[in-house]
């Protein structure tokens, strides 16, 4: 939904493509290493979708994404804190597409640099500190203890996942409805 723009079946259609890859990538594509660390891509299209259509559709394709995973795998017991984080992967990648679409027209909002930055922003905010204070809620455990296998994780995921979306953004804005 952009530019105040209604979201069409077209949009509904494409960030419900993101949203069923998002479930099949973190129930079925990623590895649990420890019962307060998962590893895998499953927030990337939850990302893409925030940045190809807006911070609205981003955050009800996180929040879709995730209840609808609940239903179909959960993989512990319910949380709505991972809800709210869900929709976050989503949101905050929409505010930074608008933000650099308004700052500066001419330039390329999906650069590698700009993709690194929103990536670490939202690993820093929403894995480091939101999931990792649900989790210790979860689990009562102090968050000092899970905090530097996450940490570590982060540092891995964040140049992989800014590649993957560079390269897919290069495809996906010709092909989406954008």
């Amino acid at each position: 939904m952009k530019n105040g723009k209604r979201i069409d079946t077209r949009i509904l259609t494409q960030s419900a493509f993101l949203v069923a890859l998002s479930i099949a990538l973190t129930r079925f594509a990623s590895i649990m290493v420890l019962p307060t660390l998962r590893i895998g891509f499953g927030e990337l299209p939850i990302m893409l979708s925030g940045m190809l259509f807006g911070p609205i559709v981003g955050g009800i394709s996180g929040a879709a994404a995730d209840l609808i995973g609940i239903m179909v795998n959960p993989q512990g017991p319910p949380h709505f804190g991972f809800t709210l984080s869900s929709m976050l992967w989503g949101i905050i990648p929409g505010l930074y597409v608008l933000y650099f679409r308004r700052k500066d027209t001419k330039s390329n909002p999906f650069s590698i640099l700009r993709v690194f930055a929103m990536v670490s922003t939202c690993y820093i905010i929403i894995s480091l500190g939101l999931n990792t204070y649900w989790l210790s809620q979860l689990y009562n455990k102090g968050i000092i203890v899970i905090l530097p296998s996450r940490i570590l994780t982060a540092l891995v995921n964040i140049p992989i996942q800014s590649m993957i979306i560079t390269y897919l953004i290069k495809y996906l804005k010709n092909i989406v409805a954008f």
